[in-house]
């Protein structure tokens, strides 16, 4: 019995929209020299990224936001401030390639919602494995635009938007802390 409901649950299929996009939120954290966390995906050939997950069915994009934070990275609601969060859904499709076509329903990209974190604690809390399977095995500090020339380039322009928007938020978060000094 207890093996027919773990087998049900997962096979769930997660919440995708009828255009065939599953919500997801992205992370975009800062530290306090304006630089922004860069993780490299397990088993990636050098595939780096923002952290990023899906949205669970009955949870919001911020309740995602602090789980997905937690299970990619380690970090807890205390250890981050959110300073700004897109306006709307920004969406990438997926490469054919990667569309697992006998899907249902079939998820053909994402929508996600954007964050910017400013971090809180001190980067050693930053933690990789946290009890599930690891989605990265490194990360970094890059500069604000890095990202754009070294991203995937399905997710590129999610990015570029990504950024453009949130730009405004970091530079006063950056004009904040260069006042604070």
């Amino acid at each position: 019995m207890l093996h027919q409901q773990n087998l049900f649950i997962w096979m769930i299929p997660p919440v995708i929209d009828s255009d065939g996009f599953r919500p997801n939120v992205g992370i975009i954290l800062t530290n306090d020299q304006g630089q922004l966390l860069w993780a490299r995906r397990v088993g990636g050939h050098d595939a780096w990224q923002f952290p990023q997950g899906g949205i669970n069915p009955n949870e919001t994009p911020e309740q995602a936001l602090y789980r997905e934070l937690h299970e990619e990275v380690g970090l807890r609601r205390e250890d981050v401030e959110i300073l700004a969060c897109t306006r709307g859904w920004l969406r990438y499709r997926l490469p054919h390639r990667l569309v697992r076509h006998n899907s249902v329903p079939l998820c053909v990209g994402q929508k996600q919602k954007w964050f910017l974190l400013r971090l809180r604690s001190d980067d050693n809390k930053v933690s990789l494995n946290n009890g599930g399977r690891a989605e990265f095995d490194d990360w970094r500090w890059v500069s604000y635009w890095y990202p754009l020339g070294k991203v995937v380039s399905f997710k590129r322009d999610v990015y570029r938007r990504a950024l453009k928007e949130l730009s405004l938020f970091h530079s006063l978060h950056e004009d904040r802390r260069n006042r604070a000094r």
